[in-house]
């Protein structure tokens, strides 16, 4: 029988659980049983006896749950630590961050442990189900401008009142991605006036059936898309361009998300400290791409700075900051990773497979010949 194992997240500010007691009550119905490390649900919302009523075995500590289980689900890289405790032979799932995490890598595979990275889901059809990137972006583009609205001195929608009509705060968004998308969803629901830019030719219409309007068409190019759908570099003429259009724009915003990312490198710089100074008194920029250098100059990973009065908030982990339904998500996804994987009451992990091949980054090489 599989045996999958849960433990409590260790990453400081981790409130997300990669599975939830729906999620194993669902998996626990085709054959597989689960050990949870108690307390492990407890900062998303969901406590030790949910999931005892889903089925799952609750287990005092991580020790115990990596010693039985085959398969380790987690939602972040675990410490230098907890690699060394996992058991020759164990397959570990969760969000590696394979560019930056070469000391884990090196002790995985000297435990003997095959790591499959959530980040390296492929973009094709039969995975959309298994893509954390894609639900997790979705709360994070949410939250930014709850974030970016908390930290405005106004409100966003245009106002009727006894006292005068207040008009309309104008948003920003840079990067139609699904954060991108979510941010501009939100910002409208909210009653901001939105605009949106991406350098990916089909992102416009996607832009404007949300009810914003795009910036600068003529910028954005079907050569800037890779296979996987995700933005390319872009020539040094082009990005000049993109700064020049980025720059008339920015500066009568009273709110402005970033989300451009480019896979694998250093997120693209598109809103300067020349930017920044032009930009109104009492505008505020939220960095999605702060994990990843910002694509504001200015930007401070996990740190809130005021610059020349416009405040910058380099947002991190910001589905950790909505834990009940960012694990939900991460959770179905996960789920239905799992369901992929598990065969004949073991977990299957086949080079060749179109969906698991790409996910690997550390492989058990102990009998695989």
């Amino acid at each position: 029988m599989l045996r999958v194992g849960l433990t409590k997240e260790t990453a400081p500010g981790e409130r997300r659980v990669a599975l939830t007691p729906d999620s194993v009550a669902r998996l626990g119905k085709t054959g597989i049983a689960f050990d949870v490390q108690s307390g492990a649900g407890d900062d998303a919302g969901y406590p030790d006896s949910a999931y005892e009523k889903a089925g799952a075995t609750m287990l005092s500590d991580a020790q115990s749950v990596f010693q039985s289980a085959t398969l380790i689900v987690k939602v972040r890289r675990p410490s230098l630590d907890e690699a060394m405790s996992l058991k020759a032979g164990t397959v570990l799932v969760a969000l590696l961050q394979p560019a930056s995490s070469s000391d884990l890598l090196t002790s995985l595979t000297q435990r003997g442990v095959t790591a499959l990275s959530l980040e390296l889901v492929p973009r094709i059809t039969r995975a959309q189900s298994m893509d954390v990137l894609s639900s997790q972006s979705t709360v994070a583009g949410y939250k930014a401008v709850l974030l970016g609205a908390a930290a405005l001195g106004k409100l966003l929608p245009m106002l009727t009142t006894a006292a005068g009509t207040l008009a309309p705060a104008r948003a920003f968004v840079i990067g139609a991605g699904v954060a991108g998308l979510q941010a501009i969803a939100t910002a409208r629901r909210l009653g901001a006036v939105v605009s949106g830019f991406d350098v990916r030719a089909a992102a416009r219409e996607q832009v404007q059936s949300l009810g914003a309007t795009f910036l600068s068409a003529e910028i954005a190019t079907p050569d800037a898309e890779d296979k996987g759908g995700y933005a390319k570099s872009q020539s040094d003429e082009q990005h000049r361009m993109t700064l020049e259009a980025i720059a008339s724009h920015i500066r009568d915003q009273d709110l402005v998300v970033t989300t451009a990312l480019i896979p694998g490198k250093a997120a693209p710089v598109l809103i300067t400290r020349e930017m920044v100074h032009s930009m109104k008194t009492g505008s505020v920029i939220v960095d999605l791409a702060a994990e990843a250098g910002g694509n504001c100059a200015l930007t401070q990973a996990g740190e809130t700075i005021a610059v020349n009065g416009v405040t910058i908030i380099g947002a991190t982990n910001l589905p950790a900051t909505v834990p009940l339904h960012a694990s939900q998500m991460f959770s179905r996804n996960v789920e239905t990773l799992i369901k992929h994987l598990a065969k004949d009451g073991n977990v299957a992990i086949d080079p060749a497979d179109e969906i698991v091949g790409p996910m690997i980054v550390t492989r058990k090489q102990v009998a695989d010949g």
